[in-house]
């Protein structure tokens, strides 16, 4: 029997969706079909006279369409597994080889334009039982089928939850005569050819919570078993039934990543593999500086792929040595689609999505996806308030060897009295224990305003059937107005020094690249090579020191006392449009990377690759006089940053894998709360050596990685509050994952990450062998769902999720350290049928059921209290 999900070890078009080839005509809708619309079909086989002969020409084939969502009936005088049938079937859309199959199978079929919609076929050439074939036709397709008697077949979707119930028994069809044109791989694909990006992203594994493939920067589309790094692509469905508002929630999925921003505050961000990580080092579409550098709200997102450890070959001379976020954005789908969802998040929080998205053209070249939304009320938190507007367009074209996208993106955040992290700890005191989840420290008056803007575009043209040209660029701009609190806490008892300061700021990014991938053969040797070229540009807009307007005053972390409305005048304080200059960053690289095999078997892949990349970097005088605007510091590295990687797969479901990387990292400029605050150091030189084995069992994978990574090391003394870059940081690891269907209806995502953190090359050996600060030993992360037995409650699915964060210390010399914690979530999902034949989703939700509450970071000399128990509830309802 054929697999029954898409393939991980595919590294073309099968594990890409694919467009529909053809329409259908209205017909009379008949027949009563059971909950099995929104999970799959019912297929009734019985081979008639077999027919051999390949297609030629026109298409015709006979079609039925059934009342449901996704449902359709093959149906035929013979059984299923009749003798063998010639059948020649190209490689193409899925409905298109469906056609051909039943011109020359001699069989009649009916299936659901739905649930075949954009995906594609590998074809077949040779002689096939029905059954065979038809399993051969779906293989990488992501759909399945299971028995259901002894004439009778279910296909199953793992992009939609299963419902479970028996297939529909007898159905009244009225007949709906179809004829198509066969379609080659360009005219209406939403699949790039294996050496292009622009188009719909791999198909999900099974469960549907990851994709079958991701994008590895200039390595272009890789499915998960041939990339030899450990990357995962959260897709859109996961990211709808976890009702997640910011990437924040999403690296929620992902035990190597762990949140280092309060919930509610004005920020997200993240330690990925024991390394600080911020928004910059978050690509949209492949390309950085683009996407927002505060917080990346997720209604316009397909994909949000997590790449673990450095990228300097693959990104282009940015991002950090513990990891990168790339962001893909949703495509229109080849027929109609519309959904609004509202969502209630509490205590008073109303959030309203649309999501629309239809294809134009004879052949649906021309797409429009468009994601609106708004959300305002209280939160959880004392005081604390937030309003966001998001608005995302997505158009693109896809012919026979061009294709193009371009996206634009608005949004505002308003938040009042952002919650803030606990800035310092004075050194000698134990770290006092997390206060009230719900307290909020911050001033009622206190605030923070943003405005984001970013377009971006790419084009990619077919020179050759196996190379391809692509341009890609974009441009963002970020203004936040901003008045927050800087707290050191200096008793065990709660006591804290509270520093108001103002800190608006303006950022813009521009960014350009320009690339080419290729395959070709020199005698035994295949090559895959990518080279591209790439310039970024960064600029921040803002005073780089806090006047000293207001006095610092004393509060407790346990019971505030805010500071009289009225008592600080907020009007006339300085607004992000009128900053200097404080820094900017300019990273340019050229890479190059060629992907080896050998006598046509990709059993081997070896890939040598470097980038040469140069990052310069300034800071300007910003307090207001006569030296304002000149440069202060002047920072530029130029270096090769060198990359070799494998995979070894003796199975086709197994593949071992190993990687040395590079990175170049932009140091932090010196945080606020530091004497020396806004200070700029040299970039930093980061080196990863990882291994690891990936395996596929079908409907349910597992990884496992062994890595280390070095890094110099950047710290704010807690007793000096000086902000510096002396010694290293060593981080070894073990990486344990899992993901997809373990049997039909149970779905599981998570994984372990175990982490030996270690300070070396430290000044005068101070802190050698010393655990490097905010980076827990072990993480655990596990999200499951699990959809209830149809006699039970047809369309109810369970969900919960476990997450553990060991204890971690505060400090280099080891002396001050928060405790361990885990957070328990639970949840359910109703699926159901609307009265116009289409889906409607019920979902419900609680984080932190238990109310615990906990310091879930300690990372970068801050600490962040953990989340309180929230509500979600939401209703999703397609049009």
């Amino acid at each position: 029997m054929a697999r029954s999900v898409p393939p991980l070890t595919t590294d073309d078009g099968a594990y890409g969706m694919a467009s529909r080839a053809r329409r259908f005509s209205r017909g009379r809708i008949g027949g009563r079909m059971a909950g099995i619309a929104l999970a799959g079909v019912s297929i009734a086989v019985v081979a008639q006279a077999a027919q051999a002969g390949a297609m030629t020409g026109a298409v015709t084939g006979e079609a039925k369409r059934a009342r449901g969502i996704a449902a359709k009936t093959i149906l035929a005088e013979a059984p299923a597994e009749g003798g063998p049938v010639r059948l020649a079937i190209p490689k193409g859309a899925l409905e298109t080889g469906l056609v051909a199959f039943t011109e020359q199978a001699g069989v009649k079929l009916v299936y659901p334009t739905e649930l075949t919609a954009r995906l594609e076929t590998q074809g077949l050439d040779g002689e096939f039982s029905p059954i065979e074939a038809l399993a051969r036709l779906l293989e990488g397709t992501g759909l399945t089928y299971r028995p259901a008697g002894a004439s009778t077949i279910t296909l199953v979707n793992p992009r939609y939850v299963q419902l479970g119930a028996e297939p529909a028994g007898t159905v009244t069809l009225d007949e709906l005569h179809v004829q198509g044109q066969a379609q080659g791989r360009g005219t209406a694909a939403g699949l790039p050819p294996p050496t292009g990006t622009v188009g719909q992203p791999p198909v999900p594994y099974a469960g549907g919570q990851v994709g079958s493939g991701t994008r590895v920067g200039l390595l272009g589309n890789r499915s998960v078993l041939k990339t030899p790094f450990s990357i995962t692509g959260y897709t859109e469905k996961l990211i709808e039934d976890q009702q997640a508002v910011s990437l924040a929630d999403v690296v929620l999925n992902n035990s190597s990543v762990r949140n280092d921003a309060p919930p509610y505050s004005e920020r997200d961000s993240y330690f990925i593999r024991g390394f600080s990580v911020t928004n910059l080092d978050t690509a949209f579409d492949g390309l950085f500086y683009l996407a927002n550098p505060r917080r990346s709200f997720t209604e316009g997102l397909e994909r949000v792929e997590i790449l673990l450890g450095p990228s300097a070959l693959l990104s282009g001379g940015t991002g950090r040595v513990g990891g990168t976020i790339n962001l893909i954005p949703k495509r229109a789908y080849d027929e109609p689609f519309a959904r609004l969802t509202t969502t209630y998040l509490s205590d008073a929080q109303i959030w309203t999505h649309a999501d629309l998205g239809r294809r134009f053209g004879a052949f649906k070249e021309w797409g429009v996806r468009f994601n609106g939304a708004y959300r305002t009320g209280a939160t959880p938190l004392d005081n604390n308030s937030i309003e966001v507007g998001v608005a995302a367009l997505g158009l693109d074209y896809r012919g026979d060897r061009f294709r193009a996208s371009l996206d634009m993106t608005h949004s505002t955040q308003n938040v009042t009295a952002p919650t803030s992290l606990f800035n310092a700890v004075a050194p000698g005191i134990q770290i006092p224990r997390a206060p009230n989840n719900r307290t909020n420290t911050a001033n009622p008056f206190e605030y923070n305003d943003s405005r984001y803007g970013m377009i971006a575009g790419r084009a990619e043209y077919d020179v050759l059937p196996d190379t391809t040209v692509y341009i890609a660029g974009g441009a963002s701009r970020y203004n936040e107005d901003f008045l927050t609190s800087n707290y050191r806490v200096t008793s065990v008892t709660g006591q804290a020094t509270n520093q108001l300061a103002i800190q608006p700021q303006e950022i813009q990014g521009l960014t350009g690249e320009v690339g080419l991938r290729t395959r070709f053969s020199t005698g035994f040797l295949n090559h895959q090579v990518n080279i591209a070229a790439v310039s970024a540009n960064n600029k921040n807009f803002r005073s780089g020191f806090v006047p000293p307007v207001f006095t610092p005053y004393t509060i407790n972390i346990y019971n505030p006392t805010y500071l009289p409305t009225g008592s600080v005048p907020t009007i006339g304080l300085p607004r992000s449009a009128a900053q200097p200059l404080f820094a900017q960053l300019t990273a340019r690289s050229v890479a190059v990377a060629d992907t080896l095999s050998f006598f046509g078997d990709d059993r081997f892949l070896l890939t040598l690759g470097g980038r040469y990349q140069e990052i310069d970097q300034q800071g300007y005088a910003t307090r207001p006089g006569p030296t304002q605007g000149q440069v202060t510091s002047n920072y530029q590295e130029g270096r090769f940053s060198p990359a070799i990687t494998f995979v070894l797969s003796p199975f086709e479901n197994l593949s071992f894998y190993g990687n040395y990387i590079e990175s170049l990292d932009p140091v932090a400029a010196a945080p606020a709360v530091a004497i020396n605050a806004n200070a700029l150091f040299p970039p930093a030189v980061g080196r990863q050596k990882e291994i690891g084995v990936k395996y596929d069992f079908g409907t349910i994978a597992a990884t496992a990685a062994l890595f280390e990574i070095e890094l110099p090391n950047a710290f704010t003394d807690p007793g000096t509050r000086i902000y510096s870059v002396s010694g290293r940081q060593r981080n070894r690891g073990v990486e344990l994952n899992v993901f997809g269907e373990v049997v039909p209806g149970l779905r599981l995502l998570g994984g372990v990450t175990f982490i030996d953190a270690e300070l070396v090359n430290t000044p005068g050996g101070q802190f050698n062998g010393r655990a490097a600060p905010g980076v827990p030993d072990t993480a655990f992360n596990l999200y499951a769902e699990y959809d209830l037995p149809p006699w039970l409650a047809p369309g109810l699915t369970l969900t919960g999720r476990a997450i553990y964060t060991s204890s971690m210390f505060y400090d280099q010399a080891n002396t001050q350290s928060v405790p361990d914690w885990t957070r328990f979530d639970a949840g359910l999902r109703y699926t159901t049928e609307g009265v116009n034949g289409k889906p409607v989703v019920f979902r419900a939700f609680v984080q932190n059921l238990l109310d615990d509450s906990y310091w879930a970071s300690a990372a970068r000399g801050f600490l962040a209290v953990g989340a309180p128990r929230t509500f979600i509830v939401s209703a999703s309802v397609d049009f």
